[in-house]
């Protein structure tokens, strides 16, 4: 297909894809003559990646092209291709430094990663963030959610294994497609099931009891 092809199929504009193929987002089309270029499937593939990691992900292009690098190797690593994915959308900034409380909470949080045997990395965002929470809830007077972290982290566990049971056997990009994504929306998902069940367990466990004390 031709570029302009391209850009219907995959609804990404024409000197935005001219943009990505400078940036090295996208690899070169087949050359067919001069200033002409023919693009495949492979490449269609390609481009709905690149906005996912945009749009949904919000990885920078700098994040994206590293990312690539990983996913276009003769045997990619998988596990860090995703990682990188993952881990790459922006912050807003440099992390503050540690207070006291965030720096003691992080001590917990290498503790609770031992006790499950859980291999992440020292630089995964997501330690810092769990360490600010507790220090957070402990500054709210609510230490006892803190205590229940590991029955916490059992049931977080088995979402994660159902999340990558969903991407297994399948190629490399579309590892990272259905991670970016499924992460990025799980965590909606998650929220919104945990309303509902919280109304649910709720009713029962005090409406129950009002009607009971009539």
């Amino acid at each position: 297909m031709r570029i302009a092809e391209l850009s219907e199929r995959s609804g990404v504009p024409v000197p935005t894809i001219k943009y990505y193929l400078r940036e090295g987002l996208l690899p070169p089309g087949e050359s067919i003559r001069a200033n002409q270029a023919r693009y495949d499937e492979r490449h269609l593939q390609r481009l709905r990646l690149v906005r996912v990691l945009i749009d949904v992900g919000r990885l920078p292009v700098a994040a994206i092209r590293d990312l690539f690098a990983d996913l276009d190797r003769p045997d990619p690593d998988l596990h860090h291709a995703l990682g990188r994915a993952l881990k790459s959308a922006p912050a807003g900034g440099p992390e503050p430094p540690a207070t006291g409380d965030v720096a003691t909470a992080e001590l917990e949080v290498d503790d609770l990663l031992r006790r499950r045997g859980w291999l992440v990395s020292e630089e995964a965002p997501a330690r810092r963030r769990v360490a600010e929470v507790i220090a957070a809830l402990r500054r709210l007077d609510n230490a006892k959610q803190v205590e229940m972290i590991d029955e916490y982290a059992a049931a977080v566990e088995r979402i994660a294994e159902l999340d990558l049971q969903l991407v297994q056997a399948a190629d490399p990009e579309t590892v990272v497609y259905r991670a970016v994504v499924g992460t990025i929306l799980g965590d909606a998902l998650l929220a919104g099931l945990r309303r509902l069940a919280q109304e649910s367990v709720s009713d029962r466990l005090f409406h129950d009891r009002t009607d009971s004390s009539d």
